[in-house]
């Protein structure tokens, strides 16, 4: 694969993890990793070992990502009482159990 070839998908892949936005209302890091990209002149001989460094870096930080954001989802999938209130995690476990709570006062409809 050549240098441009992979720049490019290394390029999308940076993109397809960051969370989603608009083009016309790109976040910071997406308008930095636009212009990081788009100012790189063809690389010349002596350059090659750096931009392939470089690329490479690229690609951990890929990886670093998905990795994070699969991270994210196993656990709110695998710890869904994590942003609940402490009130709904007590009504889900009497649920769980096959208890309904008393309704409160306030909640009463008279």
């Amino acid at each position: 694969m050549s240098l441009q070839a992979q720049a490019k998908s290394t390029y999308r892949a940076l993109l397809r993890e960051l969370p989603r936005r608009t083009l016309s209302n790109p976040t910071p890091l997406q308008s930095r990793i636009r212009e990081y990209y788009c100012n790189q002149n063809a690389p010349e001989k002596a350059d090659e070992e750096a931009v392939r460094a470089r690329l490479e870096e690229a690609d951990q930080l890929v990886q670093y990502a998905r990795a994070q954001r699969m991270y994210a989802k196993l656990v709110d999938r695998y710890n869904p009482g994590m942003t609940m209130d402490e009130q709904e995690k007590i009504r889900l476990t009497a649920r769980r159990v096959g208890m309904d709570l008393p309704v409160e006062a306030k909640d009463r409809k008279d």
